[in-house]
């Protein structure tokens, strides 16, 4: 953790839970994808062979990390020499710009209420904008259970992930997390096209969220605690469910979130398409309904504060020191 990080993030979070992402204001992440998407243009009409297409992967991963890391810093060194009030405020901006609690949130309260009305047509549009499985023929339980596991699984890199770099080194890291994972977004797809140009990029992002994943699980047991969830059974479940995941991070969010709700994570989904079989996390003691979606929801808000409630804090001690 930083020295002078903590209330500026602080800050942030707070800015995200009360304005999102306004609509008027260039989100960064659209720049980066634009980066990000010229930069692999440029490398496949470069690049012959497989050997080459993870250099150039390797390649972009630096140079998109690196120069995000490199603006945001330029940009709060700039305002802070004019001013230490509006260097401040633009940190903070900068900060919230990467967290997602209150995007991630409405989102997933959307589909909540179409599910609710019995709009399953728009229920599996909605949920096709935040997931990456195909959702055209999913059913109401197939629709929820999307959502829960995207919720639960963007705890970390929608929130607690970037607060972590952030408190470790301001905007300019927090913003260097944002392309890692942006980054894993776009290309760190294990198919035929990113199989070699994406490698790197998945795995530099799994490194990445190694900590943070660990974190959440940690905040979303005492999250089951506080509203009185199984916070027992949310234990049990990250040790025998999150090793199951293809991803070395994403198990532990979902298996945590499914111990404490008491529900069934996993299962078939289809992905352009093609069906591919997620191991189950959690045992289903009751069945998934849409109000888990709002149960996810609310775990995810009070993992996430008190994420940056004790960031805050051992900031702040560390200061002291």
């Amino acid at each position: 953790m930083g020295l002078n990080y903590g209330f500026p993030v602080l800050a942030a979070y707070i800015c995200d839970l009360l304005l999102g992402d306004p609509q008027w204001i260039p989100h960064p992440v659209v720049l980066i994808g634009k980066l990000i998407y010229l930069l692999e243009a440029i490398s496949r009409r470069i690049a012959k062979n497989g050997l080459m297409l993870r250099i150039a992967g390797m390649l972009t991963t630096v140079f998109v990390v690196g120069s995000s890391w490199f603006i945001t810093n330029f940009l709060a060194y700039t305002f802070f020499q004019i001013n230490y009030w509006l260097g401040s405020a633009i940190s903070v901006l900068l900060i919230s710009s990467t967290i997602a609690a209150k995007g991630l949130a409405e989102a997933a309260a959307e589909i909540y209420r179409l599910l609710e009305a019995g709009n399953l047509k728009e229920a599996r549009l909605k949920a096709g904008l935040i997931v990456g499985r195909d959702t055209g023929n999913l059913d109401k339980k197939g629709v929820t259970r999307a959502t829960v596991e995207t919720v639960a699984e963007n705890i970390v890199d929608g929130v607690v992930a970037p607060i972590f770099y952030a408190f470790i080194g301001g905007a300019p890291l927090a913003m260097a997390y944002k392309a890692v994972n942006t980054l894993d977004s776009m290309l760190g797809y294990r198919n035929e096209k990113y199989i070699d140009f994406g490698k790197f990029p998945a795995r530099f992002d799994d490194a990445a969220n190694y900590i943070p994943a660990r974190l959440t699980g940690f905040f979303i047991v005492c999250s089951a605690f506080l509203l009185r969830h199984n916070a027992f059974r949310s234990i049990a479940a990250i040790v025998k469910y999150a090793s199951g995941h293809p991803s070395p991070n994403s198990g532990i969010p979902e298996s945590a979130v499914a111990g404490a709700l008491g529900v069934r994570l996993g299962g078939l989904n289809r992905y352009h398409g093609k069906e591919s079989f997620r191991a189950y996390m959690g045992e289903e003691l009751i069945p998934l309904e849409p109000a888990h979606i709002l149960k996810t929801v609310r775990i995810m808000y009070v993992s996430t504060t008190l994420t940056v409630l004790t960031g805050t804090l051992v900031s702040y001690l560390i200061s002291l020191s």
